[in-house]
């Protein structure tokens, strides 16, 4: 299932949900699915920043302007905003996973394929079997 859901916390948030397939052998796993905020995306980007020689592509925007009151809208929990950076999250993730270089960032597999994001990791280099 792709896309995106409200975590009931304080303050709210929006979740985006992520399936994950390759038949790359450099991934251990074949499918998964994971679930991240839009931070997890601006980690993953600056750690590929940090750590590869990849250009990395922009992420949809942070959308400052419509997280202002009396907008007269729901503002980021708009349901055609929500499904239009979605869409740019999933391009994004595309561009990464098939870029030859990031997917050797211990970042990226983290990423796509563990449940949590553990953001004090170690980077290194994913070595093919």
């Amino acid at each position: 299932m792709v896309g995106w859901m409200v975590e009931n916390s304080c303050p709210s948030h929006m979740i985006y949900v992520f399936p994950f397939q390759t038949n790359l052998p450099i991934f251990k796993l074949k499918e998964s699915c994971v679930r991240r905020r839009y931070s997890d995306f601006e980690w993953l980007r600056s750690e590929l920043e940090r750590e590869s020689k990849v250009v990395v592509p922009p992420l949809p925007g942070k959308a400052l302007i419509r997280q202002l009151p009396f907008r007269g809208d729901d503002g980021i929990f708009d349901d055609s905003f929500i499904e239009e950076r979605r869409q740019g999250l999933e391009l994004f993730l595309n561009k990464v996973a098939g870029h030859p270089l990031a997917q050797n960032e211990r970042c990226l597999h983290m990423f796509l394929q563990e449940e949590a994001v553990d953001k004090n990791y170690t980077p290194s280099k994913i070595r093919q079997a």
